[in-house]
């Protein structure tokens, strides 16, 4: 089995990530970055939530990015269009970075020059939090479908160990969990699962039709509700890059 397989025997169920990345990162008076921030959701709640002094939410989708920057946000966000593998910021510039299913997004080739990228403007000890999918489960049977994503999954996982074995990061934590996730109907999956800015998918009738039905063959009186399997990486830069 896969690196990117492994799950454990009873991961803990966690509704809601801030929870799980305001535990993990010590977010009093520090400067985040946040790569493939998407709709800045996430960002926005830590800016809201909690003590962060700054965050910098950088998202390359230019769709995406044109939303957020019609959308007014907290003094303490800057929202603007960045790719991973390119941050235009000074060395250690960060105390913390943040990628949430995004970098296996990242063009795989560009998977190792973006995490080289996080390293240098993350001040020396600071953590980069990596959350991932899982291609394991009901939901993943459904998305593979249409938009298999095991390769860059694949890739995300080992260029992690890359830059664990390169010596530039070690990895503080490693977090097995599952995510629930819930779509009133067919249409409601349809519009936030299969017609995604940031991927081109090519979706024919006949594809469609087999996804709708393996979709309602989950429907139950109040929707359909999976618990996701995602796979947090807490790699800290290190004082002393071998």
């Amino acid at each position: 089995m896969s690196e990117n397989a492994l799950v454990a025997e009873t991961p803990q169920v966690i509704p809601d990530e801030y929870e799980l990345i305001t535990h993990k990162l010590p977010l009093a008076n520090a400067r985040l970055i946040e790569l493939g921030c998407g709709d800045a959701a996430m960002s926005r709640r830590l800016a809201e939530g909690t003590a962060v002094r700054e965050i910098v939410a950088l998202e390359v989708d230019e769709s995406q990015l044109e939303r957020n920057l019609a959308r007014d946000w907290p003094p303490s966000i800057t929202v603007s269009r960045g790719a991973a593998e390119s941050i235009d910021a000074p060395d250690e510039s960060f105390d913390h970075a943040m990628m949430l299913k995004s970098l296996h997004h990242v063009r795989v080739e560009a998977m190792d020059q973006a995490l080289a990228e996080v390293h240098r403007v993350l001040r020396p000890g600071g953590l980069l939090y990596v959350s991932e999918p899982v291609f394991d489960g009901e939901f993943n049977e459904i998305m593979r479908l249409f938009h298999d994503e095991n390769v860059v999954r694949e890739a995300a996982i080992a260029a992690m160990g890359r830059a664990c074995e390169k010596g530039i990061y070690e990895r503080a934590d490693q977090i097995h969990f599952l995510a629930p996730i819930t779509f009133s109907d067919f249409a409601d999956f349809e519009r936030r699962m299969m017609n995604l800015s940031h991927t081109q998918l090519d979706i024919d009738s006949v594809t469609r039709e087999r996804v709708r039905q393996l979709f309602e063959s989950h429907m139950g009186q109040g929707g359909v509700s999976f618990e996701r399997p995602m796979r947090v990486d807490l790699l800290r830069k290190r004082m002393d890059p071998q």
